[in-house]
């Protein structure tokens, strides 16, 4: 026990443990996934990725790591051709 009181996650502090999830947030993470599963899943995915491109960047953008490297840890090549551009 630290001078006021026990430390952030340890037992006797209690709540939930330091880097558990809420149990509403893990309930409706299930859900989406489930909606996600119904919807076509992966082809879903590609499917919105054409037609809402903004929508789906943003969710890339929230699952992805914070810091992504290359190849042995170097930068990150995109290659892109005029059909990509144009899909």
């Amino acid at each position: 026990m630290g001078a006021r009181g026990p430390k952030k996650g340890s037992a006797s502090f209690g709540g939930r443990p330091l880097g558990a999830q809420n149990k509403v947030t893990g309930a409706v993470k299930d859900m989406i996934l489930r909606a996600l599963e119904e919807a076509g899943g992966v082809e879903y995915l590609k499917e919105q990725a054409k037609k809402n491109p903004k929508a789906f960047m943003s969710l890339v953008g929230r699952v992805l790591p914070y810091q992504v490297t290359g190849e042995n840890g170097g930068a990150i090549i995109c290659q892109l051709t005029p059909q990509d551009l144009n899909a």
